[in-house]
């Protein structure tokens, strides 16, 4: 069973400055509740190819991944994927001019679990939608103040 969910959110600011502050993985722990640490795999800056090392807590268990950049549209759309681990997963984000101003930002997780995690596919997408909503959330309480 395939998980896809996808959540969005309303800030308050511009496109630019939502998908700048929103695509560095330097803020990442800043944002996301359970992303423990991040680090360069590739230097700095962030383009088509980059990598980083996340480590993240999720259902309980210590999660190690890196992630590759797949696609990066200034300010529109920035796309990263990982092939590793029992849950290959591709995460995007998507800015577009929300109605009333502001930019609306759209995070998307996709993919395909195997072994164990198939089996908890349905269990995983309630709790990513539950944890990417609050993560969205905090993004707009950081910005926005």
């Amino acid at each position: 069973m395939a998980v896809d969910v996808l959540t969005e959110i309303d800030i308050a600011l511009p496109r630019a400055q939502v998908a700048a502050y929103a695509m560095d993985p330097d803020n990442a722990t800043e944002w996301y509740a359970n992303i423990r640490s991040v680090r360069w795999e590739t230097e700095p800056p962030l383009a088509v190819g980059s990598r980083f090392a996340f480590v993240a807590q999720f259902l309980g268990r210590t999660l190690a991944y890196s992630y590759e950049v797949r696609e990066l549209v200034p300010a529109r759309r920035f796309v990263m994927s990982t092939a590793q681990g029992p849950f290959p997963m591709e995460t995007v984000y998507e800015w577009e001019d929300a109605p009333g101003g502001g930019t609306r930002m759209r995070l998307r997780n996709q993919g395909e679990p195997s072994g164990f995690s198939k089996v908890a596919a349905p269990v995983m997408a309630r709790a990513m939608r539950s944890a990417n909503d609050k993560d969205l959330r905090q993004l707009k309480r950081i910005l926005e103040s």
